[in-house]
């Protein structure tokens, strides 16, 4: 059933790595990592639940009054391009005819996680053109995520141009069609940022802050949910019926210590969750 736009939360989900994370030996690292089983597992829910799984641009297209927004939405998004994604995330997708989006960061392809220098996880496999071309003809959005992840906001506003217009055109190249969604490093960025994003033609773009997105929100400041493989199935249901700020975001708030400006300074809300007590996460 589809419903006429109103004030509404909508859910979108990021995700990084859909792997078993045996091979990291960082913390951080491996709260990005979820186990394919679980990821097929949430797959299920959101499917058996009656969820519709948008990709970004659907959604930005429903916002604009493009088309109808779904009763109950939900987007799925890939950062950073691993080639587990062909892997294991794919081939849930495909069984269930489903759609997501992927960010890739264009300059890492058929390479692997050199931008992970300063975590010692730099041997994680990036997806080749081959199997992006494939993943895309597949039915998966592929959206920017820069040539080669650095945090946008800490660069002078030239240098940030050609890192969002490279990593577009590079895509449009391979891909021929349009990229019109972009992501974020490490969902850093700033007005001037924003606005060289737009300019570039892109449509949308994903920050982070670990919040549910809405109906009403900026298109080029999305907030997203991220998964974390210590989430069980009650946790992960939880997700889709928050109101209001999580418990978790009341004290990163009441702390002052907000999520987007923590993950700017390279931490990641795994590690905040983690030091803040996990325990807020099975609750």
């Amino acid at each position: 059933m589809l419903v006429k736009q109103g004030t509404k939360n909508i859910p979108i989900l990021m995700y990084h790595s859909i792997s078993q994370s045996a091979e990291s030996a960082d913390p951080g690292f491996k709260a990005l990592c979820v186990p394919p089983a679980l990821f097929a597992a949430q797959v299920d829910y959101l499917y058996r639940s009656g969820y519709t799984i948008l990709n970004v641009t659907q959604l930005i297209n429903a916002l604009a009054g493009k088309a109808l927004l779904p009763e109950r939405p939900v987007v799925l998004t890939f950062d950073d391009g691993y080639a587990d994604f062909y892997d294991h995330a794919l081939p849930v997708l495909s069984r269930y005819h489903l759609t997501a989006t992927l960010y890739i960061a264009t300059g890492f392809v058929e390479r692997t996680s050199l931008w992970l220098r300063w975590k010692e996880e730099t041997g994680h496999p990036i997806l080749t053109w081959d199997q992006i071309v494939e993943i895309s003809n597949s039915g998966i959005e592929c959206g920017a995520h820069t040539q080669s992840h650095p945090k946008l906001h800490r660069l002078p506003l030239a240098t940030a141009r050609d890192e969002i217009r490279c990593s577009k055109d590079l895509l449009e190249q391979y891909l021929g069609r349009e990229v019109t969604s972009f992501a974020y490093p490490y969902g850093g960025y700033s007005s001037g940022v924003r606005r060289l994003v737009k300019e570039a033609g892109f449509t949308s773009a994903c920050a982070v802050n670990d919040a549910m997105c809405s109906d009403k929100a900026d298109p080029f400041t999305l907030d997203r949910l991220m998964v974390t493989p210590n989430m069980d199935m009650n946790a992960f249901g939880a997700l889709f019926t928050q109101k209001e700020p999580s418990q978790l975001r009341k004290i990163y708030m009441s702390a002052r210590i907000p999520v987007r400006q923590a993950l700017l300074h390279g931490f990641g809300i795994a590690v905040l969750r983690r030091n803040m007590g996990l325990f807020l996460m099975r609750r």
